[in-house]
This record gives structure tokens, sequence and C-alpha cells, in this order.
């Protein structure tokens, strides 16, 4: 069975659109991707072939390596009918020096759109920029919107919604954690973040996200103390302590975040069903106990495979 790509209610309309962080985005925008989402997962399991992008390229540019990011954008453009096309710095231009307004314009003749993961928050708005075809950011220093997507959409397959969900993101105050503040002061979800102290969030990402939560009636805390941010939670996450980049700090930060590992005895302090979840990859031992990522619990291979799941949804709202 083939289904049209007019099958999914297209309001709102996100034809066109970026999607460089989840601020640019209202609730009511983010629900729309996550409920197709929720679609596109159900047809996928059910054998239903939908090609709404059936033609079309995906430019994939990747200066960061990554297992899920490229596997599930590539995936998924396949399985939307279109194609994925792989380019690393090394193999285009704009990793020797061409500007990158010069890049973006040569890639929209090309391509329909762009998906980039990078250091540089900028490169991506200066990308978006120049570029007259929607443009995704797979991953920055500062933001990770798409992962974030994906965390949702899992959360609300175990838990039923999002609204009444108190999530506590534990670790280091990463572009996972900015991407988590925005996304839920947007869809007014409580969240309380618990970072040492030389760790914090970028403070202005915490004063978009308390500024967006003040008018949703909902909660952004963040604290030093762990076990606080886990009270009550009914959803744990963490990351990896040393993202990529910052290898030559494992030590440093082995030390740092000794009282941050997400253990069985941290979780005691969450509800009773309580849910763990790892944007992945994990190092058991350090910011999760293997007790915890391998228990009954713990969500975080649903997560990883929502990422091909939630971010089909983002290419059909811009793209088809």
């Amino acid at each position: 069975m083939e289904l049209k790509a007019d099958d999914i209610n297209p309001e709102p309309n996100l034809s066109g659109r970026d999607f460089l962080t989840l601020a640019d985005y209202g609730e009511e925008e983010l629900l729309y991707i996550l409920e197709t989402a929720h679609e596109l997962k159900a047809k996928q399991k059910s054998g239903v072939l939908y090609q709404p992008l059936k033609g079309k390229t995906l430019g994939i540019i990747f200066e960061k390596a990554s297992t899920r990011t490229r596997v599930s954008f590539e995936t998924g453009i396949y399985q939307l009918g279109g194609m994925g096309l792989f380019l690393s710095s090394d193999d285009i231009q704009m990793g020797r020096g061409e500007p990158i307004p010069d890049t973006a314009k040569v890639l929209s003749g090309y391509l329909d759109g762009i998906m980039i993961r990078t250091f540089s928050q900028e490169t991506v708005e200066e990308l978006a920029e120049n570029a007259s075809i929607p443009v995704i950011n797979g991953l920055t220093d500062l933001y990770h919107p798409c992962q974030v997507l994906a965390d949702f959409q899992t959360i609300q397959e175990v838990k039923g919604n999002l609204k009444n969900v108190k999530l506590a993101y534990i670790g280091d105050g990463n572009n996972v954690a900015h991407s988590l503040m925005l996304g839920a002061a947007i869809i007014g979800m409580d969240i309380s973040i618990a970072t040492p102290a030389e760790y914090q969030p970028d403070y202005e990402v915490i004063q978009k996200a308390k500024t967006i939560a003040a008018k949703k009636g909902s909660k952004v805390e963040v604290t030093e103390d762990p076990v606080r941010a886990v009270r009550n939670a009914d959803a744990l996450y963490t990351d990896v302590w040393a993202s990529m980049g910052q290898e030559q700090e494992q030590k440093i930060r082995e030390q740092q975040f000794a009282e941050f590992q997400v253990n069985e005895e941290l979780f005691s302090h969450a509800a009773k069903d309580a849910i763990f979840m790892h944007c992945l990859p994990a190092h058991r031992g350090e910011e999760v106990s293997a007790e915890v990522i391998d228990g009954k619990q713990s969500v975080v291979f649903q997560q990883a495979e929502n990422r091909l799941h939630a971010q089909k949804a983002l290419m059909v709202a811009l793209m088809a």
C-alpha cells in the first residue's frame, strides 16, 4: 500500500523552514512534528510504503563523526523515497576554506535540504542564512535539537504525555542540556538540571528557557545538587562527561563529576516508575552505572531508534 504526502495533516505548514534551535519553534509546531513521528513510526512498523520525498536529495555534512545521526538521516531519507548524500569536511571545499555563503548557494542549486553536524552554531546559522533550502542542525557545541525530538517522542510513548512530566538531567551542562531546557520550556514540562558549578549550562540559554517557561507555567531549575534535581522525577537523563573535542579533559572531568553519576542510589530518589534516558554513546561506570542503563527502567535503545522516526517527521515537515 502506498500513501500520498497529503495523507498526513499538513497543519501547521513548516515547509521550507530551517531547524537550527528549538527556540525557533512554538509548542504547536513541535507537537505537530512529534505527532507526525508517531504516525511515521506506526507506518514503518506496519510495512506501509510512504514516500513523500521521492526524488529529493538531502546533503548530509559532517565535521563531527556520528553513528546515530548519520545512520538515522541516511536511512530516513531513503525510507521517505529520497536520497542522502554524505559529505564529510574532507570531501567538500567548505573544509578547505571556501566561504560558507558560497557553499550554501552552490548546494542550494543541487539539493532539497541540508543537514549539518559541526562544532560552531554560527556555522549552521551562516549556512542557513545563505541557503534557499531548509537547513537542519544535526548537532553543534551549543545545541542538539534533533536529539530532543526523539527524547520527547520516547517520553510520550512511555508516559503518555509531556506536560505532567518532570525531567531531571544530571551531568555536563552541554548542548543536550541546552536543547532539553528549551524544549521542555516550550512544551510546558518541568525540568531540573544538576551540574557541578564549573559546568553549568550557558547563562543566556538558561535565561531564555526560564523566560519561555514562565509564560507556560512550567519550571526550569539549575542546581548543583543531583538529589534535589532527581527528587520525584519521572525521567532521568544523562550524557557523557567529556563530549567530542573534550577528550583531553577526561581525567579532570572524572574527578569533577564523581558525585553526579546516575546510579541505583541516585535513581532511588526519583518516582518509582521513572525511566532512564541517555543520548548515547554511554560510558558504563562513569556517568551511569551498568545496573541503571541495562536495567528494566532504561529506555535508551527505544530513544535511539526514535532518532530515525523523529528525523523522518522533521524532513517531511520541512521538505515535503
